[in-house]
């Protein structure tokens, strides 16, 4: 959801596409809004399926672009990956841990530890859905609710790459393969979604076409190329409308993702497919505030949350309307740092051709068995 390459792959060729930073920059606003004052958006959960569309494009353009030039390596595609995700991650996870020794309960921090590893091993989204018991109010007390996504996302990677190669060696139809696969999945949110509408939202099996969604459109631009300069700017006109609808016709309390997912998704593809440079979406998704917060759109959706929640444990209720705007502008100043001083030396700087991927694994290993331990010491909290 939140990959921030910063290439992505259009008609087979790879540049930089600053209005793809302006799009999730959108989408993390929208869900940050949606978290500190949700009646102000009450839409704005959609952000994090715009991040869907987003990261199967962008990851998906890479994948396409490495095998055509038969060079694609899977340890080398989980390394940029772990290099990309994990330096931020860790960090929020032991600041979170730290955190809640100071300020949480037993119960409630052996409840943090069992989340934080989770959220460690990927399989956040899981551990929630095994919660379905919690009431959206005490949700609000768990800093580590919005790793859900990272876990469909990287869920997501462990498939897909293998997935591609397969069918790309295979010779068989890539876009043929990836619309078949999103089918299933998208029949499987619609059943799912009318029987346990908690298992539609955080099973990977019912979210899994949102991702593809963008891979999709990267085969349909190699095979077809982009879209015509003509038809770009309605394209970019009912993407944008169709993302400012999901903003205000989805609801927490709905039946989500559901049919009503396709609005945000569709929105989004069409977004990327018009291209860059198009009238009204140049100014709003090529603007340099918008790419700023791009470029930090990841750390940023990382500390935000675990801000707030804290600020529920601290208040022991919704913490005052100041007060969530102290932690907006403290989620930035983060997000900044975190951005500058940790995932860009780590990505594009000395450390990038360096051994850091295994470090860093076990790290986020260490900091999940952390976690597992905190629980136990705590008694298993229910």
């Amino acid at each position: 959801m939140h990959e921030n390459v910063r290439n992505s792959v259009s008609a087979g060729v790879r540049n930089y596409r600053s209005d793809i930073d302006g799009l999730r920059a959108l989408a993390v606003v929208a869900v940050i809004v949606f978290h500190y004052f949700p009646t102000w958006l009450p839409g704005g959960l959609v952000g994090v399926d715009i991040f869907f569309v987003i990261s199967g494009y962008l990851i998906s353009g890479h994948i396409v672009q490495q095998m055509r030039a038969d060079r694609f390596n899977l340890l080398d595609f989980y390394s940029r990956r772990v290099r990309r995700i994990f330096p931020a991650l860790i960090v929020v996870l032991v600041a979170s841990l730290c955190f809640g020794w100071m300020v949480m309960s037993v119960d409630a921090f052996g409840l943090l530890g069992k989340h934080v590893a989770g959220g460690a091993d990927f399989v956040a989204n899981l551990v929630f859905w095994t919660e379905r018991d919690v009431r959206v109010d005490e949700s609000n007390f768990n800093p580590m609710l919005h790793l859900w996504s990272l876990g469909v996302e990287e869920q997501f990677y462990i498939v897909w790459p293998l997935m591609a190669w397969f069918v790309w060696r295979r010779g068989l139809n890539v876009l043929a393969t990836i619309a078949t696969v999103a089918l299933v999945s998208m029949i499987a949110n619609l059943v799912i979604v009318n029987i346990d509408r908690v298992s539609a939202f955080y099973l990977p099996v019912s979210r899994f076409w949102e991702l593809l969604a963008g891979a999709a459109l990267v085969e349909i631009e190699r095979q077809y190329g982009n879209m015509p300069s003509s038809l770009a700017p309605y394209a970019a006109g009912t993407g944008m409308f169709l993302l400012g609808l999901s903003f205000a016709l989805v609801r927490v309390e709905q039946m989500f993702p559901g049919v009503i997912a396709l609005l945000p998704v569709i929105g989004a593809v069409l977004v990327i497919a018009s291209g860059r440079d198009i009238g009204l979406k140049k100014l709003v998704f090529g603007n340099r505030l918008a790419i700023a917060i791009g470029l930090i759109s990841y750390p940023l959706y990382l500390w935000h949350w675990p801000l707030v929640s804290f600020g529920y444990v601290l208040e022991g209720g919704t913490p005052g309307k100041a007060v969530r705007i102290a932690l907006i502008a403290l989620s930035f100043l983060l997000a900044t740092l975190t951005y500058f001083l940790i995932e860009k030396p780590i990505r594009f700087g000395a450390f990038k051709r360096s051994q850091v991927a295994l470090p860093l694994c076990a790290a986020l290993a260490i900091i999940g068995l952390c976690g597992i331990g905190i629980y136990v010491w705590a008694g298993f909290p229910a």
